[in-house]
């Protein structure tokens, strides 16, 4: 397996990358509300991603026709946008997406909610997110990859909740996913040991019921199998010596 240490010059651009696209996520959040279609929100974001400079890392990637991946309630990950679907109040929206600055990635992902939500499902998305943070704690030089699996797997299944089993996170630089795969379910073995430098994509995508997922007739939309409320929460994270950086959050 080969995974990519990246250079000081490298870091900086990622850094970069990754700060614009926390900024895209947040202002895209503050436009979420009842009545909005999913497709205006992907050209909102296309538009803000390139005024940044960057390019939508997802448009056109594998055939997936828009920069924002849109998936709302059951719908797990790669939602594609429509002006027929219209978000309502009580829905929770997972908005998945990527730029390409100076020839490097940053991938990250949030769910929020569409007006008032239900109690269940501001749980869900809290305990998803922090999920994230309980696996992260593992991200620095001399832990193993399958510390921050089993993190993530252990907080989501101690709050009653399954972390999805199809889809994993993955490394990120110059390419979109790069090694290694990053599962978020539990691992019997420790995996690689992480060095300084790594750029990891870590992403938990947690199903309030069942792991089991299905894939639409658009054969991009992932749904949770028995319709159960699915959050997702991701940011580009750097492995350091000293702990993890997180390179696309960025505060409110």
């Amino acid at each position: 397996m080969a995974v990519s240490v990246k250079s000081k010059r490298e870091i900086e651009i990622m850094r970069d990358a990754g700060k614009i696209l926390g900024t895209v996520l947040n202002e895209l959040g503050r436009k979420i509300q009842p009545g909005i279609t999913t497709h205006l929100i992907d050209q909102m974001g296309n538009e803000m991603i390139r005024s940044y400079g960057c390019q939508p890392s997802f448009l056109g990637y594998d055939g997936y026709p828009a920069s924002i991946c849109v998936s709302v309630n059951e719908e797990v990950v790669h939602g594609i946008p429509s002006r027929k679907r219209v978000l309502r109040e009580g829905d929770i929206v997972s908005l998945d997406a990527g730029v390409i600055y100076k020839g490097y990635q940053s991938d990250a992902a949030r769910t929020f909610a569409v007006g008032k939500i239900s109690s269940e499902a501001e749980r869900l998305i809290n305990v998803t997110q922090q999920s994230f943070f309980e696996g992260i704690r593992f991200a620095k030089e001399g832990c193993h990859l399958y510390e921050i699996s089993n993190a993530i797997a252990e907080y989501n299944e101690s709050n009653g909740y399954s972390v999805i089993r199809d889809l994993v996170g993955h490394g990120i630089g110059t390419s979109l996913h790069e090694e290694p795969q990053i599962p978020n379910f539990r691992q019997e073995r420790r995996g690689i040991r992480l060095y300084e430098g790594m750029t990891l994509a870590i992403e938990p995508m947690v199903a309030a019921g069942g792991y089991a997922v299905n894939w639409l007739d658009d054969d991009w939309t992932v749904v949770t199998a028995d319709r159960s409320l699915s959050a997702h929460y991701e940011n580009t994270v750097l492995v350091t010596k000293n702990g993890p950086e997180i390179l696309s959050l960025v505060e409110e």
